[in-house]
């Protein structure tokens, strides 16, 4: 899709990274272990559309594709942080995978 990546000054890591879910305006607590980032400046907006920031420095954690069937987060939905904060994420890709 074209973003290109930059080493994060302070890497996000722990259990206690809060994200906020742009399309619903709530906050997840999430677990990450990651050191870069994708440059949002460098993904165009007419493919793709930017769904979670990390609230601390305001970079990219989740984005999904226009067009096609595809989105991606940049943390740990599995590890249940808030307590089960992302659940939702598993529920949308079971419904991609069947076409819906």
């Amino acid at each position: 899709m074209g973003g290109k990546t930059y080493k994060l000054k302070f890497g996000h890591r722990g259990a206690n990274q809060p994200v906020k879910n742009l399309k619903t305006g709530r906050i997840e607590i999430t677990s990450q272990n990651h050191g870069f980032a994708v440059d949002i400046a460098t993904l165009s907006a007419k493919d793709v559309e930017i769904t979670h920031v990390n609230l601390n420095d305001q970079t990219l954690e989740g984005f999904r594709h226009r067009t096609l069937p595809a989105f991606a987060v940049q943390y740990h939905p599995e590890a249940s942080p808030g307590p089960q904060d992302a659940q939702y994420l598993f529920d949308e890709f079971t419904r991609l995978m069947a076409g819906q």
